[in-house]
């Protein structure tokens, strides 16, 4: 039987929460989508995430098999939307998911799902009960693990990233009953 878990990350995995990022960039560039391209996110994103105890690994059997940066409060991102709407009081507080990533080893294998999980979990313990995650607009793999996890497609923002080459993406929502 296998064990599963979510945990904040330590400084100790920083090696191979960056193996896996690194994975994620080359799988995006492999399926021509050109998120994560341009250097973002950097090791100094991950590190900082650690640091400011806001990055979370999903351990399956004692290895890491994915990470993501769960961001409290609110997200300039997210304050204006080229198209669409957030729903609720505008100035409420929510959570933001960013940098989730599957390692290659474990992929095909339904995880996200046990990791989106976790997240609602210390989402709701932190006194959350908003969320929101946003992808690029070609990014299939990852619209798909968002709308299963049942969030709400709410509309399209714009990263003011240099970083980035194509800074268009689809913004969701979830609400935690």
């Amino acid at each position: 039987m296998t064990t599963s878990y979510l945990r904040k990350a330590t400084k100790a995995d920083l090696p191979a929460i960056l193996e896996i990022i690194d994975a994620a960039k080359a799988y995006l560039k492999e399926q021509g989508i050109n998120q994560w391209q341009a250097g973002y996110p950097t090791n100094q994103d991950i590190e900082k995430d650690i640091e400011q105890k806001i990055s979370y690994v999903l351990m399956v059997d004692g290895e890491i098999a994915a990470t993501a940066a769960l961001w409290p409060d609110r997200d300039v991102n997210y304050d204006d939307m080229l198209e669409g709407s957030w729903r609720g009081n505008p100035e409420d507080t929510y959570m933001s998911i960013h940098r989730i990533a599957m390692s290659s080893k474990f992929r095909g294998q339904r995880l996200s799902e046990k990791m989106m999980s976790g997240l609602f979990t210390i989402s709701s313990e932190l006194g959350y009960n908003e969320l929101r995650i946003d992808t690029h607009p070609k990014n299939k793999g990852m619209q798909k693990v968002i709308a299963n996890n049942g969030f709400e497609y709410r509309g399209i923002i714009d990263f003011n990233d240099e970083n980035e080459v194509d800074t268009t993406r689809f913004a969701y929502q979830l609400y935690l009953n």
